[in-house]
């Protein structure tokens, strides 16, 4: 009898035991490690689905995706008389480079007065050139000489008061680099003058055909009163000064 009470008790705590597991909840790690395996399939998946696309399925999608953002792009379009303006203004440097002068004559205006001052500076520095390379042609030789006779002069020498000695030879070869710097730098000069002729008539035509300052461009002179540093406020904080106001016009 007594077993038998002994087994039925353990028989009800068994059942009891496996009820109240029943109802207790999953803990939150459990649900959270579930979504994790979930997404992570998901993931896997849809990296799958990426891997399975053509490298010329890609290039499509590509393209279309540029496609789709170029047509967000607002589109400027500018009228025939814009685009004539423009084709102006090009034009007067690209003829100046081509022919210095070119461009100033295009533009008009006070042309007659810049393509002789265009002239004349490239005059200018053909005549330097040429005086800076007589003398270094001629410094030259004599240095030459003086170097492969033990620094005796030329027979004929325009320099006969320099020292037949190394410091003349040595000041005849600072005169020679002297002279060649200044001929070189003629031929830098040169080509600079030549970018500045292209250079003003480009500033010339974008100030004729795109911007109009008007025809009573002036200025105004009045006087004024100028406020000193702060050293000087002991002696006089203001002091009398002139203004300068430029009128463009409307």
């Amino acid at each position: 009898m007594n077993r038998l009470h002994l087994l039925f008790t353990v028989l009800c705590t068994l059942l009891l035991t496996g009820m109240l597991r029943a109802q207790v909840p999953v803990p939150d790690t459990l649900q959270r490690d579930t979504t994790s395996m979930a997404v992570a399939r998901d993931t896997v998946s849809d990296a799958d689905t990426a891997d399975t696309e053509t490298r010329r399925e890609r290039r499509l999608r590509e393209r279309r995706e540029r496609e789709a953002a170029a047509q967000q792009e607002p589109v400027v379009f500018k009228d025939s008389a814009r685009l004539a303006i423009e084709e102006l203004s090009r034009k007067a440097w690209k003829r100046s480079l081509i022919l210095p002068g070119w461009g100033q004559y295009t533009n008009g205006g006070l042309w007659w007065i810049k393509v002789p001052v265009i002239y004349g500076g490239f005059a200018t520095t053909v005549v330097v050139f040429d005086f800076n390379n007589r003398y270094y042609r001629e410094i030259l030789h004599e240095v030459q000489y003086r170097l492969a006779n033990n620094h005796a002069e030329p027979p004929n020498t325009k320099y006969p008061n320099v020292a037949k000695d190394s410091q003349g030879t040595q000041r005849m070869i600072a005169a020679k680099d002297y002279y060649r710097r200044n001929r070189d730098l003629m031929v830098l000069l040169t080509v600079a003058w030549w970018g500045i002729n292209g250079i003003e008539a480009y500033v010339n035509s974008m100030l004729k055909y795109r911007w109009d300052i008007g025809e009573d461009l002036g200025f105004r002179v009045a006087p004024t009163l100028l406020q000193q540093p702060a050293a000087a406020f002991a002696h006089q904080p203001y002091a009398f000064g002139v203004k300068l106001t430029i009128d463009l016009g409307k």
